[in-house]
């Protein structure tokens, strides 16, 4: 379930510009993690890690949230 809603929460990011320009500003998880709540969605951080596959490319998180989940 969570891997889902990871995915569907970076999918509406994709979509929605003005979610894509808040989500590419969290520097922190907590941050990633009220921003998705904010919009219904709900996951746990080790799901985001691998040997999980990536839900998120690199131009839609910071730099920082990028170099810890897109290794």
């Amino acid at each position: 379930m969570s891997i889902k809603n990871i995915a569907a929460f970076s999918a509406k990011a994709r979509s929605d510009a003005a979610l894509a320009e808040q989500l590419k500003a969290c520097e922190k998880m907590k941050e990633m993690f009220a921003l998705a709540k904010e919009h219904g969605f709900e996951f746990q951080e080790d799901t985001l890690y691998p040997p999980n596959e990536p839900q998120f490319t690199h131009d839609q998180l910071s730099v920082r949230l990028a170099k810890a989940l897109l290794r």
